[in-house]
């Protein structure tokens, strides 16, 4: 078995969520999530099939990132793996409904940060995503100020009152 590794880096004011589900319905069906979820949210998406022609299904209502999230998820290559970039969203206003899709298996990541996505690649072509890295090393412990900060940009952002 041999690891890779695939770098995502989202454009600017763009969050991706990563994840794992198990049928080709769940194209559709994630479109269908992300549309009625948010209001203007606009997105591309991108399943790899495990199995027969092991193509990239895609969608979107964004053709920069449709193409990004085609492209992305063409090079991880994993069998069900999933790829969603969103724009005029945050991954907290659609997470819980993604989850809810009965074809959804897990998540392995929601975020703007850049990210490594860790492969393990058997010697007959059959890839799975071992995790992923996901921001930088931690750096310090909140203090006081942070909080403060903390707080403040929650309230700024409209979720917290």
């Amino acid at each position: 078995m041999e690891t890779k590794i695939v770098e995502i880096k989202v454009p600017e004011g763009v969050n991706l969520i990563l994840g794992q589900a198990h049928f080709i319905k769940t194209v559709e069906d994630l479109s269908e999530v992300l549309l009625s979820s948010v209001p203007n949210i606009k997105f591309g998406l991108a399943f790899v099939e495990a199995s027969r022609e092991c193509l990239v299904r895609h969608e979107g209502n964004d053709e920069e990132l449709r193409k990004m999230a085609k492209e992305k998820a063409f090079e991880i290559g994993a069998g069900h793996s999933f790829l969603i970039l969103i724009k005029n969203a945050y991954p907290i206003n659609v997470l819980n409904a993604i989850k809810d899709v009965p074809e959804v298996c897990q998540i392995f990541c929601a975020t703007a940060n850049p990210v490594k996505v860790i492969l393990a690649e058997e010697t007959d072509g059959s890839r799975g995503i071992l995790g992923v890295i996901d921001g930088q090393k931690t750096k310090g412990i909140e203090d006081d100020k942070g909080i403060a900060w903390r707080k403040e940009i929650l309230r700024k952002l409209g979720y917290k009152f």
